[in-house]
């Protein structure tokens, strides 16, 4: 790992995934060159991770790599996904810090140097914190709830408005590789995990071009991997909730009783009553059993110990193999 020594500039990481960003990913090497540039003090390298484009990004790559040997890249065989790719990512740089940044321009190449700042005063973790977006506003807001949710009921102090976009001292980055999670949610790991922290606000931009890769699945996947990986909620929802549902139809099946001994020559409510909880309780049941499998399923996964991404090529690194996590 390169470090900082007496006649070496400190070596700043800058990891950016991509996928299907043909139109962005020239533009953001040469405003992230351009910034660590006007950054004499350190040496850089620029990592792109391609999650298995299926347009013009992958030969636009080859061309930057071919023209800067401090821009590198790494395709992966497949798409694995919109957590795998990144952490990998971050993983395989060589800096004494990384940054990781999206290629779509609503991370601000500007906060570099403001990161950095609060790097050198001391803090491992930097951390970019949406205070406005000019994304759809109602999106916004419910990214807002979200947040302020999975805060609520995490055993970890979950960050608010936090993507991912922030600066990582390499004490920090040495944790990722040891990890060996293979389903890692980077945002609870920096909150659970990270060391000093130093949360930076900043107004969200809108994508500079191209179509965005979130849809409703993505934001669900996401949210679910939150939820099962840094909360207990959706097993005590079915716990309590299945208590309280049993204690109402109870009480519903009482007084259907009582007032079919009582009233029992002018009480006639038919099936009507028994169909209708039946239907509430199957439904019940079956929502919550959709959620506790949501936890069944991270578990299968994180016991089939399958590999982060699997590699295709590497483009400009010394010793491909070198830094590959198992």
């Amino acid at each position: 790992m390169t470090r900082e020594s007496e006649n070496k500039r400190k070596l700043v990481s800058v990891m950016v995934p991509c996928f299907n960003e043909e139109e962005n990913v020239v533009p953001i090497s040469q405003a992230i060159v351009s910034q660590m540039e006007a950054l004499p003090q350190y040496d850089y390298e620029l990592l792109f991770i391609d999650n298995c484009s299926t347009d013009h990004t992958r030969p636009l790559l080859r061309e930057i790599c071919a023209a800067n040997p401090k821009i590198k890249a790494i395709f992966n065989v497949k798409n694995f996904g919109q957590f795998n790719s990144p952490y990998y990512g971050l993983c395989q740089t060589s800096g004494d810090c990384t940054i990781s940044i999206c290629a779509d321009f609503q991370d601000p190449v500007e906060m570099i140097p403001v990161f950095l700042k609060y790097w050198e005063e001391g803090y491992q973790i930097v951390c970019g914190v949406k205070t406005q977006s000019m994304e759809n506003p109602m999106m916004y807001r419910l990214r807002g709830l979200y947040y302020k949710l999975i805060r609520k009921f995490s055993q970890v102090d979950q960050i608010e408005q936090f993507t991912g976009f922030g600066l990582y001292d390499h004490t920090f980055i040495d944790v990722l590789r040891r990890l060996d999670d293979p389903t890692p949610f980077i945002r609870g790991i920096v909150a659970e995990l990270g060391g000093k922290r130093k949360e930076v606000p900043y107004t969200q931009p809108q994508r500079r071009a191209g179509k965005t890769h979130n849809n409703w699945y993505t934001l669900y996947d996401a949210a679910m991997l939150s939820i099962t990986s840094y909360t207990k909620a959706g097993m005590r929802l079915a716990v309590f909730g299945g208590a309280l549902l049993s204690v109402i139809f109870i009480i519903i099946g009482l007084i259907y009783l009582v007032m079919k001994l009582v009233y029992w020559d002018r009480f006639d409510a038919g099936q009507a009553p028994l169909l209708i909880v039946t239907c509430l309780m199957c439904s019940m049941i079956l929502a919550f059993l959709g959620f506790l499998g949501e936890y069944i399923a991270a578990i299968n996964h994180r016991l089939m110990r399958r590999p982060l991404v699997v590699e295709e090529e590497r483009l400009n690194f010394d010793d491909p193999q070198t830094m590959v996590k198992e």
